[in-house]
């Protein structure tokens, strides 16, 4: 029974003195509560001892702790609408006025983004939006920084740096702005093909020009080319028409009668014209001759050609003529037999 005694008496014991004991790490302080109300901070790390049920803890860190402040709209001075998103790096400084004011760290967190937002606002809109964005931004954030911190020391809070992570604009301004940087660049583009297309035509009028001119000399060449070759012809034929004249004639004669006398093709012709000298044989002028009397009465010319009929008689020769030789047809001008020939 009294060693059961001893050992409650123990447990008791060691409970009072756990319950007594508290630590303090190297990145806390801490504030003693006695009934609720602060009696002690504690900064230094170390062991420390409580009155049980009597006194309370309370601990808040010591290192710098970062807040990321929701994006806020700001104006700027020369009337301009940002959407600006900060964080500021503060740390605890007096845990018994943190305590008495804010008590947590999302209240103490909630009231500084109050505080930041209300000094970017108003020195922001001292700045004009380029000053904002390149020039001054240090110089701005230098005066936020020091506006909030003398304002969150109240708190127990000292705010060690204040920097804007983005600034942009907000969505209804954005869309406008990016239509018209749309547009412009659309124009710009429209110009740029503008001007290509002047510049293409140019180049094809300068191109057809050459292409004109070049094939302005080439007609020029050819044509002295062929006359040249028109002037060897000549000579050519003049010389062959002095060597013999007959075998001339004939030959040009035959070269007529090939173009003109094609298969299906009906002449009207006097015996006696000259384009048929070289066809008018003593067999072939009695051949018209009987087929004249067997074809009589014969029908004018002028109405409608006549065809010669088949030549029964086997001692006859054909003539390679499909034309009917008429005394009473007009003879053929004089210079047919020159213009067949040509």
């Amino acid at each position: 029974m009294k060693k059961n005694a001893l050992i409650v008496i123990l447990v008791l014991v060691f409970s009072v003195i756990y319950m007594s004991v508290f630590t303090v790490h190297m990145t806390q302080s801490a504030v003693v509560l006695e009934l609720q109300k602060p009696k002690e901070v504690i900064t230094k790390p170390g062991l420390y001892f409580k009155i049980p049920f009597l006194q309370q803890i309370r601990f808040f860190s010591s290192q710098l702790l970062v807040n990321d402040s929701p994006p806020a709209e700001v104006i700027t001075k020369d009337k301009k609408n940002l959407l600006v998103d900060n964080y500021s790096m503060w740390r605890i400084s007096d845990p018994q006025k943190f305590l008495e004011t804010v008590r947590t760290l999302p209240t103490a967190q909630s009231r500084l983004d109050d505080i930041l937002y209300s000094e970017l606002r108003v020195e922001l809109g001292t700045h004009e939006l380029i000053d904002i964005v390149t020039n001054t931004r240090q110089e701005i954030m230098d005066k936020v920084t020091k506006k909030t911190n003398e304002k969150a020391q109240e708190y127990g809070i000292d705010v060690m740096d204040v920097r804007i992570k983005r600034t942009d604009l907000p969505p209804e301004i954005a869309n406008n702005i990016f239509n018209r940087m749309r547009t412009e660049r659309e124009r710009i583009a429209k110009e740029y093909r503008s001007e290509g297309k002047e510049e293409a035509t140019k180049i094809r009028a300068k191109t057809d020009k050459e292409k004109i001119i070049i094939m302005a000399k080439a007609y020029e060449k050819e044509q002295a080319i062929r006359g040249q070759g028109d002037a060897k012809a000549t000579k050519t034929y003049a010389d062959a028409y002095l060597k013999d004249p007959q075998f001339y004639g004939f030959m040009r004669s035959m070269e007529a009668y090939k173009k003109s006398l094609k298969s299906g093709t009906t002449i009207l012709l006097s015996e006696n014209s000259e384009f048929l000298e070289f066809l008018n044989t003593p067999d072939t002028l009695a051949r018209g001759n009987r087929l004249r009397a067997e074809a009589a009465p014969v029908t004018p010319a002028s109405n409608a050609p006549v065809t010669p009929a088949e030549d029964t008689a086997e001692s006859a020769p054909e003539t390679p003529v499909d034309a009917v030789m008429s005394d009473e047809t007009p003879e053929a001008p004089a210079d047919m037999h020159d213009s067949a020939i040509e």
